[in-house]
């Protein structure tokens, strides 16, 4: 079965295009587009069907990409977010990352660099092309990583190894010996002391300090 996709740009003829290079991949199915997070939002209370990822604008009228996706994160995280935008400086990508986007993509990405980036993201739960990847690590900054290795005890640390995995957090509890409550814990105490909100966020600190080895 084909992975689910909304498209939301309020630039039609832009969603309507991606809507049809989309039709030719085999493993993805664009089943409706919104103008703007709250057309979609909208669309989600009409009954439409909750898609397994999201291609997201950033700049849209009354309810942008970072809204958007914010609101995602806190109602419906098991939606995966890819941004697509113009926009391809540090700041809109760090933003857009705290905001929940799962990846990240400019919108002159050639169409099988697009399947790519998909494929990715379905199965590896992100995915960053090599110029946001330097954006996130140059954000990470050394003081913040001096300060938190210290305070990182052996159990966080394996727990890091496996956020940059597939394993689901019940997966990652039976690999630890633990209980899923338990894993999440080191989630959450790890994503206060890092000042992360996201899985991607732990991967992402995971590989740039060496605990995904």
């Amino acid at each position: 079965m084909k992975k689910s996709i909304v498209i939301v740009d309020d630039h039609v003829l832009i969603a309507k295009a991606l809507e049809g290079i989309i039709s030719n991949f085999n493993e993805f199915e664009v089943i409706y587009v919104a103008e703007n997070g709250k057309d979609l939002i909208q669309k989600f209370e009409e009954g439409n069907t909750i898609p397994d990822i999201i291609l997201l604008d950033i700049s849209m009228p009354i309810m942008d990409g970072f809204e958007t996706a914010a609101w995602l994160t806190k109602n419906h995280p098991g939606i995966k977010i890819m941004a697509l935008s113009m926009q391809g400086d540090d700041t809109s990508v760090i933003k857009m990352i705290k905001c929940g986007a799962k990846g990240y993509l400019l919108k002159n990405t050639h169409p099988k660099d697009l399947e790519t980036a998909l494929s990715r993201l379905n199965t590896d739960g992100f995915f960053y092309p090599e110029w946001a990847s330097k954006i996130i690590f140059s954000n990470l900054t050394k003081d913040q990583e001096a300060e938190v290795v210290i305070k990182i005890s052996e159990r966080e640390k394996e727990f890091l190894k496996y956020t940059v995995t597939e394993l689901s957090y019940k997966e990652i509890a039976d690999r630890m010996c633990c209980s899923p409550r338990t894993v999440e814990s080191y989630r959450d105490q790890l994503c206060e002391k890092l000042d992360l909100k996201t899985r991607v966020g732990l991967a992402v600190f995971a590989i740039k300090n060496g605990f995904a080895n």
